[in-house]
């Protein structure tokens, strides 16, 4: 059964043609998700399936007498002085009515009444309502989501006053807790750690109503979505299967493409070869025959619709520096301890060796010191002892989670000249190289998107020799096209690489080693994502 259809769908905000003829369906029980980049129209797609939004043109279905819940990208306040636990309570408003009934109908019952029977007979229709309202079951689903996302320590606290990533925790909670026939989540797992991803991950597969979810997270991705639309161009095309699969389905169709017009080619190439012919025939025979056939061919060739030959190729970041060597010891921590006041020990006589060309990420829960055990390494942190020794031939480069720039107003071609000493010209060329052509090089930085400031970043980095990268959670609010031109040019990048990520899907591709930061010390494991994984199931 179609539980939500989209068809030939119109939506223009202002002159901006976001959507032009974006038609889906998605059937009972999917698991679908939307992918494509930053502005395409993703978000606006699951805000015309809530009613947020209306089309300009185009027919949205909606299951007759299906529940929807949804999960917005950026939180509302809600009224002052909501606390988190009667934010995740809304959803049950009518629940806890017929509770507060219930529980008035017991007092009376519990003393002399004239009419018993009555009270009776009103208790039982109360408790019938909210036995279909699921009542029994809503205390032991409301446990299991508050632990799920770790929100005990959280309940009692005002809505409005938490941080942006607590509030989208517990808007996800508010959202999955009614298990709504139809589920649209918008970055569902943005400022989720590992531990709370993966649960939720499992969540997600035994959901027994619909999902239709935006998402950068690929390994989120692969292990939940059961359909993938890429949204592009304004119009979306369907897979029948997760992330890997829609991936592996492009690059077939591409390649299925690229024959189709290799073949046209070498048509038109007999084509014009044969037009050639028969016109230096008539040419030598004076024969109009031949003059008729070549017309006819060059008739022909004008109506044909030439294919345009397919972009094989990726776009790449140049991501090569010509710097020193750093020697094989590039970073070494030793009897490292971190505290915030006498009471909050992050680190405990902690000890990490980095090597040269190590692709090192460090992992770890939320709050467990990742971005501060940085901070320290750029001497940027009081409160922390022990050793801490860099090369003295590092070339030390820096990418932190919110990037900012000396001067916001600055153009990119400005902010660019700042930091290297360049004529206007060659600095356009190195621009280009990451991606800013034309007009965009004199955007406001602020104007920038998370990925486009990343990439400007790596840009003036890469002109001061880096030979050891630090990279703070650097896929954080860009999409998967440029997550994957970054992972590219890191995969060839020759220095050393020092990361912190909760993208699994990146740090599987990217890193050599693991570090994870727990119970206050640092653990080192060789290999990717899916090596730490396995040995970490294997303890359980």
């Amino acid at each position: 059964m179609i539980e939500i259809g989209m068809n030939q769908i119109l939506k223009n905000f202002g002159f901006k043609k976001v959507l032009n003829g974006a038609s889906l369906e998605v059937m009972t029980g999917e698991r679908a998700a939307i992918i494509g980049r930053n502005g395409t129209g993703k978000s606006t797609l699951l805000k015309l399936v809530s009613g947020e939004e209306a089309p300009d043109s185009g027919e949205i279905s909606i299951r007759k007498g299906a529940t929807v819940g949804f999960l917005e990208q950026i939180p509302r306040l809600r009224e002052k002085g909501k606390t988190v636990q009667e934010v995740l309570l809304e959803p049950f408003a009518e629940t806890l009515e017929a509770e507060q009934e219930l529980r008035a109908l017991e007092a009376y019952m519990a003393s002399p009444a004239e009419d018993y029977e009555a009270l009776l007979e009103s208790y039982a229709l109360v408790q019938e309502r909210y036995t279909a309202l699921g009542g029994y079951e809503m205390e032991e689903r409301t446990a299991k989501i508050i632990q799920g996302f770790h929100l005990t320590e959280l309940l009692s606290r005002e809505y409005n006053v938490l941080s942006g990533g607590q509030k989208t925790v517990v808007n996800l909670a508010a959202a999955v807790l009614p298990e709504p026939d139809i589920l649209l989540l918008d970055e569902p797992t943005n400022h989720l750690d590992v531990k709370t991803l993966e649960w939720f991950e499992g969540f997600l597969a035994k959901y027994r109503g619909t999902v239709l979810m935006v998402s950068h997270d690929r390994w989120f991705l692969d292990r939940v979505a059961t359909r993938t639309f890429i949204l592009e161009g304004g119009q979306c095309t369907s897979f029948a299967g997760n992330y890997s699969f829609s991936v592996k389905e492009q690059e077939r169709l591409m390649l299925l493409e690229f024959e189709q017009y290799k073949n046209q080619q070498k048509k038109i190439d007999a084509m014009k070869a044969a037009i050639k012919r028969f016109h230096e025939w008539g040419v030598q025979s004076d024969n109009p025959k031949f003059f008729r056939k070549q017309h006819e061919l060059e008739k022909r060739l004008e109506k044909m619709e030439v294919l345009e030959r397919p972009q094989l190729e990726k776009p790449k970041v140049p991501l090569q520096f010509s710097g020193s060597r750093t020697g094989t010891e590039v970073l070494r921590l030793e009897d490292v301890s971190l505290s915030f006041g006498e009471n909050t020990a992050l680190l405990e006589h902690a000890s990490l060796l980095l090597r040269e060309k190590d692709k090192l990420c460090l992992m770890g829960d939320n709050g467990t010191g990742k971005t501060s055990l940085i901070r320290g390494v750029l001497g940027e942190l009081s409160g922390l002892s022990g050793e801490i020794t860099l090369n003295p031939s590092v070339q030390l480069g820096y990418i932190p989670q919110e990037i900012r720039f000396p001067e916001e107003k600055d153009t990119v071609l400005t902010a660019f000249r700042r930091d290297c000493v360049l004529s206007e010209g060659q600095a356009r060329n190195l621009l280009a190289k990451y991606f800013f052509v034309g007009e965009s090089v004199f955007k406001r930085v602020t104007a920038l998107s998370g990925g486009e400031k990343v990439l400007l970043k790596l840009a003036i980095l890469l002109q001061r020799q880096v030979n050891l990268l630090i990279l703070d959670e650097p896929t954080n609010h860009i999409d998967i096209e440029t997550r994957e031109m970054l992972e590219d040019a890191l995969l060839d990048y020759t220095g050393t690489l020092l990361f912190i990520s909760h993208d699994r899907y990146f740090v599987e591709k990217i890193a050599t080693r693991i570090a994870v930061l727990k119970n206050r010390k640092i653990e080192s494991f060789e290999g990717g994502y899916a090596a730490y994984r396995d040995f970490q199931q294997q303890k359980l």
